[in-house]
């Protein structure tokens, strides 16, 4: 179990899913997580935060039925000024997709992508820092860019964000990105590449206790399985999709960490 009070600057702080029908995503990831969830008001849309014993994990929202975005999970970086971090975005060859705008009284949000074209958020912490709960069944575990080209993505995080990267010796493409020292995300390129007409993309990982008692429980909610539970050096993982299309991680972690 970790408790987190407090994200530095380009550590992957929150996630949230946009979704096509949120009370029947709240049925989904309850079933799967044990989440507890805090409806908001009218004037937020009714914006859910995800609860493990109390502690906020992540967040659900309603999709606009015109939205020119599909269903999906959001990992969103947290940063100490996010109108900066935007303009650091553009100069990088990135392209901010939302500017900054004021979450009520939690923070200030931006949606970007990198040169790759992978999306993610940008928090800057209000009231509402982040993920309290991380590494715990329930709780995100770890975040990673797909991407055909790992070194441009690679270079982007670690210029605007002030992150070191390090490739990992390994038979992958798979360079590891740091915060003060500290691993905090991945840049992977798929030994066999990314799917026809799938673009790069940032993966949420959920931790879990059984990876295949959580599969059975994606498949008995609606859901479908992408790749089937395999083993790594890091645990057990496998990846899934929810009734309305969102695709994330499951990961039973392993009891010693590689180092």
């Amino acid at each position: 179990m970790s408790h987190v009070t407090s994200y530095a600057n380009g550590t992957p702080s929150w996630m949230d899913l946009m979704t096509s029908d949120r009370e029947a995503a709240l049925r989904f990831y309850g079933a799967l997580f044990g989440w507890r969830f805090e409806v908001g008001p009218p004037e937020s849309g009714h914006y859910t935060t995800c609860l493990l014993d109390g502690d906020p994990v992540a967040g659900i929202g309603e999709r606009p039925a015109d939205a020119d975005y599909p269903v999906a999970w959001t990992t969103y970086l947290a940063v100490d000024d996010v109108d900066k971090t935007c303009a650091a975005v553009t100069e990088h060859g990135g392209q901010v997709l939302m500017p900054p705008m004021d979450v009520f009284e939690e923070g200030r949000m931006a949606m970007a992508a990198d040169p790759t074209g992978a999306v993610f958020g940008m928090w800057q912490a209000g009231k509402h820092t982040g993920a309290r709960r991380v590494n715990e069944p329930g709780a995100i575990c770890w975040n990673e860019v797909t991407t055909g080209d790992t070194e441009t993505a690679a270079r982007f995080y670690t210029d605007v964000f002030g992150m070191t990267a390090e490739k990992m010796d390994s038979e992958f493409d798979y360079r590891t990105l740091q915060v003060a020292g500290r691993t905090v995300a991945g840049v992977f390129n798929p030994p066999q590449g990314l799917p026809e007409g799938v673009p790069p993309y940032w993966m949420g990982y959920f931790a879990v206790d059984d990876t295949d008692g959580a599969v059975e429980r994606v498949t008995a909610g609606g859901g479908s399985v992408i790749a089937p539970p395999m083993d790594s050096p890091y645990g057990r993982i496998a990846v899934v999709s929810d009734p309305q299309g969102a695709v994330l991680s499951v990961m039973a972690m392993a009891a010693e960490m590689p180092q």
